[in-house]
């Protein structure tokens, strides 16, 4: 097949290479081993004190390493985006004093700093180009399935105890001529961009974890949707774009991400992009029911899962922080008691002494937490 000619099919009005990013989003000049670090939500709910705690430990990061610590918003999700979702992060993060070097502003408000946009909202040509650039390569190719076909595939699947997914015999599309996607585009059929997985079940990678330290898996062989039909990427494809061209070097993010290493260590190859540092950190948990049963902390059973609760309830906010550190740092308790009047940030926080396993979330030794703080506040 010719793949220049597919890329120009699908992808004839992108002009842009992505030499033409590399030359617009140029590598950072900073200082040997400072961090670049990101808080990327998505704007579909209220604050997390699980994004808070992430937020937190990203900042840190950057601040004591002189790097860079930025606010991305990942809003390609628009019918879950929830209005003013934006300003509630933003003002969240603000009144618990963390503060970005640069990034997504609230609504109205202009971004600060040279690698934006930052919202993923406003990167599509950014993501059309390095997508245009896989299918001249070879490394992606559209799919006209329709969610029956889809179906009928799992159903398949099901059937032969095969693994589920799109992938290998079960691609339907991945070996389609040019004339056959041509007469596909031309009848007017939706398509979505599918990477072209070059994955073996039987090799294994290496996640190194900044935190847990080596993790071995099975490479991906899904050929997972890169763009959807609407022409905007999936997060798997977006943040691989994205980490790179903002220069991220430290992706802090919850362990729930593990499994998607081997997709996105494979994406970022695919792409030819240095692949940053990852560290999975352990959720904040809760006990449920009994002494040794712990659960996420949910949004919808826990009002002690957003960050608005703590205010209203009369924990100072840093009280807040204090708790959130002796949770993130198993050394921080001890440095607090020989150093009752120092600032927070003159601790010298470590990745590799944050938990493996979920954290539990205790609201009496927040308590107790509180009580230090309030008894070093002025009377008014």
């Amino acid at each position: 097949m010719d793949n220049n000619y597919l890329a120009e099919l699908l992808f004839g009005d992108i002009r842009t290479t992505p030499e033409d990013m590399f030359a617009k989003y140029p590598a950072r000049t900073l200082p040997d081993k400072a961090a670049v670090t990101r808080f990327a939500p998505s704007p579909t709910g209220f604050m997390h004190i699980g994004g808070l705690y992430a937020a937190l430990i990203s900042m840190c990061m950057a601040r004591q390493s002189d790097g860079v610590f930025y606010l991305r918003l990942e809003d390609t999700d628009k019918k879950r985006e929830i209005e003013h979702g934006a300003d509630e992060i933003i003002t969240s993060l603000a009144q618990y004093g963390v503060c970005f070097d640069e990034g997504a502003a609230a609504d109205g408000e202009p971004e600060k700093g040279s690698y934006g946009p930052y919202r993923q909202s406003m990167r599509k040509e950014i993501y059309q180009t390095f997508a245009k650039d896989l299918v001249k390569r070879g490394l992606a190719y559209p799919c006209f399935c329709s969610a029956k076909e889809l179906d009928e595939i799992r159903k398949a699947q099901e059937a032969e105890k095969a693994d589920m997914g799109y992938y290998g015999s079960y691609a339907k599309c991945r070996n389609l001529s040019i004339e056959e996607i041509e007469a596909n585009i031309k009848a007017g059929k939706e398509y979505v961009l599918r990477l072209r997985s070059d994955g073996n079940a039987e090799n294994k990678i290496t996640c190194r974890d900044l935190i847990r330290g080596n993790i071995e898996m099975p490479e991906n062989i899904m050929d997972v949707v890169l763009l959807k039909s609407d022409g905007i990427p999936t997060y798997h494809f977006a943040h691989v774009v994205d980490d790179f061209l903002m220069g991220t070097t430290h992706v802090i993010r919850g362990d729930e991400w593990i499994s998607s290493y081997p997709l996105h260590e494979q994406l970022f190859r695919a792409s030819g992009l240095k692949m940053p540092k990852y560290a999975h950190i352990a959720p904040i948990m809760k006990l449920d029911g009994g002494e040794n049963k712990k659960r996420k902390l949910s949004k919808r059973k826990d009002p002690e899962a957003s960050v608005s609760f703590y205010s209203k309830a009369g924990f100072p906010v840093q009280s807040v922080l204090e708790y959130l550190m002796t949770i993130a740092n198993s050394n921080y308790e001890e440095w607090r008691m020989k150093n009752p009047d120092a600032d927070m940030s003159q601790f010298k926080f470590k990745l590799e002494k944050m938990p493996v396993s979920g954290a539990l979330f205790d609201m009496d030794k927040l308590a107790s937490v509180s009580r230090d703080v309030i008894s070093k506040m002025s009377e008014e």
